[in-house]
């Protein structure tokens, strides 16, 4: 017999952009996975209108409350917004083209039971594009996420990302909110600098591979676009981008 989960005094917050099929997916993966949350908020950034229709046709079966805005307005816009429909304590953020895995509700609830017991938590991140370089104090496969300015390399200021986590809804009133008007990148990363600046504390899943799969499908592609400079893989460009972060992370931080 399987287990339901119902996770009490959390909100599922997904942000939306043209790609209802992929929002479609996610929901349907927590219903298989039995989890259930006191509510769910999807936060639209002014979708075609054929994916308007399809949330709506979503909204009746998921029973979501569905936040729009009638032109597109940017990443930092569309999670301000979302946030400020939340009215639980806890916020689980994930974007529209993740996919749980079927560890995901114990895991969850250790999360939950972390954050719970430990007040100082104000994120528990559940995935990223690489392992966090300085982790410590082991609890069921989530560490502590130990910044120190002097420990070498860049990616120890990779604290915060918008890839899928759990925080605490107050999350503006520490760290101030998201950017609004500029790319996607830039307002992740002016996040990320604000929560360092403000002693952020942070749990990470360090086998987070396995916790979540990011889906990018023909039909409903990534809408997040980038320089080609920051993904090319020639080596010259490659070590010029390594340099260029030092340098910039550096530099952001202490001013």
């Amino acid at each position: 017999m399987k287990k339901e989960y119902f996770f009490k005094d959390v909100t599922l917050l997904v942000t939306h952009y043209n790609r209802s099929q992929s929002l479609e997916q996610l929901l349907k993966s927590f219903i298989q996975l039995d989890c259930q949350f006191e509510d769910i908020v999807v936060s639209d950034d002014g979708s075609k209108p054929e994916h308007i229709d399809y949330l709506q046709l979503l909204q009746k079966q998921f029973d979501f409350r569905l936040i729009t805005t009638p032109k597109n307005k940017g990443l930092g816009n569309n999670i301000n917004k979302g946030q400020d429909a939340v009215q639980t304590s806890l916020t689980l953020y994930v974007q529209e083209d993740f996919t749980p895995a079927a560890i995901f509700p114990q895991r969850f609830q250790h999360a939950l039971n972390l954050i719970n017991a430990r007040q100082e938590i104000d994120i528990v991140r559940f995935y990223a594009y690489f392992e966090y370089p300085y982790l410590k104090n082991p609890d069921e496969g989530f560490y502590d996420m130990a910044f120190k300015l002097w420990k070498p390399g860049y990616r120890k200021f990779y604290m915060y990302s918008d890839h899928p986590h759990l925080r605490r809804s107050d999350f503006f009133q520490k760290f101030g909110r998201y950017i609004e008007g500029q790319k996607g990148d830039f307002t992740e990363y002016s996040m990320m600098m604000s929560f360092l600046k403000n002693n952020g504390k942070a749990l990470f899943y360090k086998d987070f591979q396995n916790l979540f799969t990011q889906k990018n499908s023909e039909s409903e592609p990534s809408t997040m676009k980038r320089e080609n400079w920051r993904e090319s893989n020639n080596f010259f460009l490659s070590q010029l981008r390594h340099l260029y972060r030092h340098l910039k992370f550096n530099f952001d931080y202490l001013t």
